[in-house]
C-alpha cells in the first residue's frame, strides 16, 4: 500500500470539497483521542490533511489493509466517519490479560499419549499474541525462535521481557520444553514467537493486537493464540482476524472470564468471538465448566483452564486460572495434530479438532466439547 504523501497543494485542493470549520481546529490544542480508522480503499493524503490531521497524528500505518492509527479530535473523528471513503472510525478500545489457573491439563488432551507416538509439534511456528515471553527461562529458552513488541518505550519494546507473567505462563503451557525438569508444555518442541502486545501491566489495545495479527502473517507464523480480549467489537479488529485465517493461519483466542454461574446470555469476548476464531472455554478437573468462562454460542472448544501450572519470569512455575489457560492447550494440540498431518488446511485441522472432542454437554458452555490431541490424530 502507498504511504501517505502529505503536500500543501492537495491540502488546498481537497479542502475546498468540504465544510469550512470541520478541519480549522488547530490540533496542537485539541484534545485526542485515538482512533483506527480505515478507508474504503486506498488511503489518500487530501482526506487526513482536509481534517487537519497532521503526520505527527499518524500513529501507525497497517500494510495488508488500508488502516490507521490516529491521533484525533472528537470533531475530526466525526468528520471522518460521515466520509464516503472512509470505512470505519473505531475509539481505540482497551484489551486486557484473561487472568489466571497445572499440567493435569496437559495429560487431559492427551498431550502425552501424543509424544509416545512420535509427534512434539516440532517445525509448528507459533506466536504467543500477550506480554511477552520470558526467553531466559530454562522449559522455555530453546523454543523461543523470534518475536515482536508493538510498543517503542524502554519498558516494553522487548517481546523477550515479561513484566506481567502472562504470557510466559501462556507460552509454557503450549511449548514448555520435554528438558527433565519444570513443566511439560503440550506441544513441546513448537517454535515459539513471542508477540508482545499487551503491556507489563496486562493492558494493551486493539490497535496492538491488530499489529501483531499482521507481524505473525507477515512472518508466516501457523497458529495464533490469544488469551486477551475485550468487550467492544471492532470490524478492523474482525477484519485483521479473518486476513490471517485467510492468509491460512489458526487463529485461537480465550473465550474470556465473564461467566456467571447460571450460564445465562452470551458473554463471550473479542477477538474470540469472531467467526475466524476459535473460542475456547475453560473446564475444571472434572471437566465441568469453570465458574468464570464465558458462554454464548461462539465458544468452539473447551480445554482446562483451572489450577495450571505454567512457567513463569524469573525460572518460576506457578498455577493460574483462566480462559486464558485453556486457549493455549488448543493452540498446543493444534500444532501436535498439524505436525502429524501437514497436508490439512487450517479450516480442515480446525474441523478434526472439532469433529474429534469429547463431548461434555451445553455447546453454549462447551463447544463441541474438550480438545484430544490423540483422537485428532488418529482421525
Amino acid at each position: 500500500m502507498k504511504r501517505i504523501l502529505f503536500s500543501f497543494a492537495s491540502l488546498l485542493i481537497v479542502s475546498l470539497l468540504f465544510i469550512p470549520g470541520v478541519f480549522a481546529q488547530d490540533s496542537t490544542d485539541k484534545q485526542s483521542e485515538r482512533y483506527l480508522v480505515m478507508f474504503d480503499g486506498p488511503a489518500e493524503a487530501g482526506i487526513l490533511n482536509a481534517f487537519g490531521v497532521k503526520e505527527s497524528d499518524i500513529l501507525h500505518e497497517f500494510d495488508l489493509l488500508p488502516v490507521m492509527h490516529l491521533d484525533l479530535s472528537t470533531e475530526q473523528a466525526k468528520g471522518l466517519k460521515n466520509h464516503p471513503q472512509i470505512k470505519f472510525v473505531e475509539e481505540d478500545a482497551r484489551a486486557e490479560a484473561f487472568s489466571q489457573t497445572t499440567p493435569w491439563g496437559i495429560t487431559r488432551v492427551q498431550a502425552p499419549d501424543a509424544h509416545q507416538m512420535g509427534y512434539s509439534g516440532n517445525g509448528v511456528k507459533v506466536a504467543i499474541l500477550d506480554t511477552g515471553i520470558d526467553a531466559s527461562h530454562p522449559d522455555l529458552q530453546a523454543n523461543v525462535q523470534g518475536g515482536y513488541s508493538v510498543f517503542s518505550d524502554s519498558a516494553n519494546n522487548n517481546p523477550f521481557y515479561d513484566g506481567d507473567g502472562h504470557g510466559t505462563h501462556v507460552a509454557g503451557t503450549v511449548a514448555a520444553a520435554n528438558n527433565g525438569g519444570g513443566v511439560l508444555g503440550v506441544s513441546h518442541q513448537a517454535d515459539l514467537y513471542a508477540v508482545k502486545v499487551l503491556d507489563n501491566n496486562g493492558g494493551g489495545s486493539y490497535s496492538g493486537i491488530a499489529q501483531g495479527i499482521e507481524w505473525s502473517i507477515n512472518n508466516d507464523m501457523d497458529i495464533i493464540n490469544m488469551s486477551l480480549g475485550g468487550s467492544a467489537h471492532s470490524s478492523i479488529l474482525e477484519a485483521y482476524s479473518n486476513l490471517a485465517y485467510n492468509e491460512g493461519i489458526l487463529v485461537v483466542a480465550a473465550a474470556g472470564n465473564s461467566g456467571n454461574a447460571w450460564g445465562i446470555g452470551d458473554t463471550v469476548a473479542y477477538p474470540a468471538k469472531y467467526d475466524s476464531v476459535i473460542a475456547v472455554a475453560a473446564t475444571d478437573q472434572n471437566n465441568n465448566r469453570a465458574s468464570f468462562s464465558s458462554h454464548g454460542p461462539a465458544v468452539e472448544l473447551s480445554a482446562p483452564g483451572v489450577n495450571v501450572l505454567s512457567t513463569v519470569p524469573g525460572n518460576g512455575h506457578q498455577s493460574y486460572n483462566g480462559t486464558s489457560m485453556a486457549s493455549p492447550h488448543v493452540a498446543g494440540v493444534a500444532a501436535l495434530t498439524w505436525q502429524a498431518k501437514p497436508y490439512l488446511s487450517n479450516s480442515q485441522l480446525r474441523q478434526t479438532l472439532q469433529n474429534t472432542a469429547l463431548n461434555l454437554g451445553n455447546s453454549n458452555f462447551y463447544g463441541h466439547g474438550l480438545v484430544r490431541s490423540v483422537n485428532a490424530i488418529q482421525n
